[in-house]
């Protein structure tokens, strides 16, 4: 509360991830007490329920020979001990399965509730969990006051629980006294398994109110204001290894939906080595030749390479190739005045489908290229790489 009013804002928005795993750092995770509660119990019940009859007979057995022992070990006060010892260490061992599996009940409501959280912070000693302030303060205060009612409630529910289950089974409780004592054991114990059973299953009625609202607390509590939230995604967003991260993805993504499409390209130009640009023409009115791919020395290689496992017509034109990377984005038509040079190449790669064998394709000869694609060229790309100077074979700068 001291925090929203400092900001003037409400707490508002939902957690975010962020926020959510640094609470589970702190060890600041959901928990409902009467889930554990009550999966204990119940596990215990029915650990009971299970192993009650070996237990039993075990300890029935247990407790016979135990106070059977010669006269030389009663009178000998250094065997006492070590008699009483192993006693006790045989009836452990018997209860150990039913210890088990108490454990194992302990166990499950945490974790189906919140998770495995194990924080060292939230053990540190603090001195102001030392407050009788603060502690009077969390006494009176409303999370207060719906624990006192849960205890009432969960009180009031177990003794009347408790209150029918001892009506209902007075005559059999009554009729201990009068079996023997194997019997009474053994009846009794079967009493004590299914009245501990009822008595769990009755704290349901509480845990289907509990569950939801510690859950409804926690996220409460861990509500976020906007500028929280702007704030965090400016952090985020600020740390460099986040930025680089990002834009490797992004140019990852970026790089493989290029690829992806090059396979639908007309025609690949290439400079040759350095510069490839992937062409798509769609026949239709209005229409231009479209840039689906282009890169530059690696990514150039890969356009080759997908094209040709393709089967997708390359062309060496060192001065289009150029003009087109400087001139163009992906998704792009081509430059008007770029229409005649790319028209020649189109045409040229259609007569070579249609041709068939032994016809002889001549190759457009030359492109004019204006001089301002060659000014873009210096300026945004850099200088032509010695391995292409000099190359005329397809055309000059006009």
């Amino acid at each position: 509360m001291a925090d929203e009013q400092q900001s003037g804002q409400e707490k508002t928005e939902q957690p975010t991830e962020r926020r959510k795993n640094e609470s589970k750092k702190k060890g600041q995770v959901p928990r409902s007490r009467e889930l554990n509660t009550m999966l204990s119990l119940i596990f215990g019940a029915l650990g009971l329920l299970v192993l009650g009859g070996s237990i039993s007979s075990e300890l029935s057995s247990l407790v016979e020979t135990s106070f059977s022992f010669d006269r030389e070990v009663a009178f000998d006060k250094d065997m006492i001990p070590v008699h009483l010892m192993g006693t006790i260490m045989s009836a452990l061992l018997i209860l150990t399965p039913f210890f088990l599996v108490m454990v194992v009940g302990s166990f499950i409501g945490p974790l189906a509730m919140g998770g495995w959280s194990f924080s060292p912070s939230s053990m540190a000693f603090k001195l102001e969990k030392l407050s009788p302030l603060k502690g009077i303060k969390r006494v009176f205060s409303a999370k207060g006051l719906l624990e006192l009612l849960k205890t009432l409630f969960k009180f009031l529910l177990l003794i009347s629980a408790a209150i029918i289950l001892f009506n209902l089974n007075i005559d059999k409780i009554l009729n201990l006294g009068v079996e023997t004592p194997t019997q009474a054991f053994s009846h009794a114990t079967s009493l004590l398994i299914w009245s501990l059973l009822v008595l769990s299953f009755t704290m349901i009625f509480i845990v289907i109110f509990d569950v939801p609202f510690e859950l409804w607390d926690h996220t409460r509590k861990l509500k976020m204001t906007r500028q929280e939230i702007k704030d965090e995604l400016k952090e985020s967003e600020g740390r460099p290894e986040v930025k680089s991260q990002i834009r490797a993805m992004q140019r990852e993504a970026s790089q493989r939906r290029m690829m992806d499409a090059v396979p639908t390209a007309d025609v690949v130009i290439t400079n040759p080595t350095h510069f490839s640009i992937a062409l798509k023409y769609v026949d239709s009115p209005g229409a231009a030749p479209m840039v689906v791919a282009k890169g530059r020395d690696l990514i150039a290689f890969k356009i080759r390479s997908v094209a040709i496992e393709n089967n997708v017509a390359i062309f060496e034109a060192a001065p289009l190739a150029r003009a087109l990377y400087a001139s163009t984005e992906i998704g792009d038509e081509i430059p008007h005045n770029l229409y005649l040079a790319v028209a020649k190449v189109l045409a040229y790669i259609y007569q070579l489908r249609m041709s068939v064998a032994g016809d002889q394709v001549a190759p457009p000869e030359e492109f004019v290229i204006p001089d301002e694609y060659k000014d873009n060229f210096d300026s945004d790309i850099g200088e032509t790489d010695e391995s292409d100077a000099g190359r005329s074979d397809t055309g000059e700068w006009q």
